[in-house]
C-alpha cells in the first residue's frame, strides 16, 4: 500500500497521454510505465498497474465491455512476466517481446471472439497495428521508462507508510 501515490502518478501519466489530441495511433505509455513498476515493485504491482490502466481508460471513455477484460488481463500478464524478463533484458528488448505478445493475445482474440472476424483477417489486420504499437513502445521504452524508473517507480519520496526505523523507541 505504500506505493499508492506512485500508481496514481503513473495512471495520470498514462491517461493524460492517451487523451492528447493528434496522438499517433497505437502510441501509448502504459508499457513504458509498467516496466519500471514491475522492475521495482514486482509482478503483483505490475499486474495491477497494467490491468487497471486498461480499466481506467475504458471507464473514462465510457466504453467498458468484454474487450476491457481481455486487454486488462493481457496487460496484466505482460506485467507479471516483466520483473523476471527485465533481469536479463533491457526496456527496449522487453518492449518488443511484450508488445508482440500483447498484440497476439488481444488482436487474435477480440476480433474473432467478440465480432466473429475470421482469424486470418484478424492476423492480417494486426500487422500494421502491431508495427505502430512497436514503434511507439520502443520510443517510449528508450525515452520514458528510465525517467519513470528514476522519478516515480524507485522514488522513495513518493512512498507512504510506517518504516521499521520509525517504530524503534530511542
Amino acid at each position: 500500500m505504500r506505493h499508492w501515490l506512485k500508481f496514481i502518478v503513473g495512471w495520470v501519466l498514462c491517461l493524460g497521454f492517451r487523451f492528447l489530441p493528434f496522438r499517433p495511433p497505437n502510441f501509448e505509455t502504459v508499457l513504458a510505465t509498467q516496466m519500471p513498476f514491475a522492475k521495482n515493485m514486482g509482478p503483483v504491482a505490475a499486474f495491477a498497474f497494467g490491468s487497471m490502466s486498461m480499466f481506467f481508460f475504458d471507464a473514462a471513455t465510457g466504453f467498458i465491455g468484454w474487450w476491457t477484460l481481455i486487454t486488462a488481463v493481457s496487460y496484466g500478464l505482460v506485467g507479471v512476466v516483466a520483473p523476471y524478463a527485465l533481469r536479463k533484458m533491457d526496456y527496449v528488448s522487453y518492449a518488443i517481446v511484450a508488445t508482440i505478445a500483447y498484440d497476439l493475445m488481444t488482436g487474435l482474440t477480440m476480433g474473432p471472439l467478440l465480432f466473429g472476424q475470421p482469424v486470418s483477417e484478424a492476423l492480417i489486420g494486426q500487422i500494421p497495428f502491431t508495427a505502430m504499437h512497436l514503434l511507439g513502445n520502443v520510443i517510449f521504452a528508450l525515452a520514458l521508462s528510465p525517467l519513470v524508473e528514476r522519478w516515480i517507480a524507485s522514488n522513495a519520496r513518493l512512498e507512504f507508510g510506517v518504516r521499521k526505523a520509525e517504530l524503534t523507541v530511542a
